[in-house]
Parts: structure tokens; C-alpha cells; sequence
């Protein structure tokens, strides 16, 4: 049974920074491509990243590619998602994901997700 928890969310101010991670059990973790996606109020679950499970490719929505970095340990079995000059606009609940096939951006794309872990951004 894949099991993924969050932590690291919390209150920052704008232009400030917060590191996410994300505590995988059970699966096959070494192996699996995984994602971060975040859902602001009143809006839909939204494409972040996207990581190999080599580690060797990252992909990033657009709104987050220079701010944000994806990165993992497997051998911690560990997803990590730092934050840098963050903005009121990142507000959201953010959520580590399991990535199975097909595209990427898309949440239908991957089969297991964590609980979230709340992400606030004053101004």
C-alpha cells in the first residue's frame, strides 16, 4: 500500500521561502516518477512539478519555473519541494503525488496522492 504525507507548509511572507516534503511507504518509490499539485481556494488542482524517478528530469508549470525546485532522495524515500520569492498567488494546499502514465500536467496522470499540507503567503 503507497502511502504519501506532506509536511513542511506554513505561514511565509512574500518573497520569502519554504522547503515542502513528502514521506513515501510502501510501493516502489526508486522507481516512480512524482509530482507536486496545489489547489487554491475555489480553483481546481493545478500541475506544479514533475520529477524522474531517476532524478535526472524536472518539469515546471510555468508560474512556479524559476522560483520553485523539485528534487528527491530514494533512499530516504523522500520528495522535496523548495520554494523560493514566493507570492500571495502560491496560497494553496499542496499535495505530493505518485505519476502512473500519460500526461504529466494532468491529475488524472497519477494514482496515489497525500492529504496536502497548507501553504500561506502573506503580503
Amino acid at each position: 500500500q503507497v502511502q504519501l504525507v506532506e509536511s513542511g507548509g506554513g505561514l511565509v511572507q512574500a518573497g520569502g521561502s519554504l522547503t515542502l516534503s513528502c514521506a513515501a511507504s510502501g510501493g516502489t518509490f526508486s522507481v516512480d516518477a512524482m509530482g507536486w499539485f496545489r489547489r487554491a481556494p475555489g480553483k481546481e488542482r493545478e500541475f506544479v512539478a514533475r520529477i524522474t524517478y531517476t532524478g535526472g528530469l524536472t518539469f515546471y508549470a510555468d508560474s512556479v519555473k524559476g522560483r520553485f525546485t523539485i528534487s528527491r532522495d530514494n533512499t530516504r524515500k523522500m520528495l522535496y519541494l523548495q520554494m523560493n520569492s514566493l507570492k500571495p498567488e502560491d496560497t494553496a494546499v499542496y499535495y505530493c503525488a505518485r505519476y502512473r502514465q500519460g500526461d504529466i500536467y494532468k491529475t488524472t496522470s497519477y494514482d496515489y496522492w497525500g492529504q496536502g499540507t497548507q501553504v500561506t503567503v502573506s503580503s
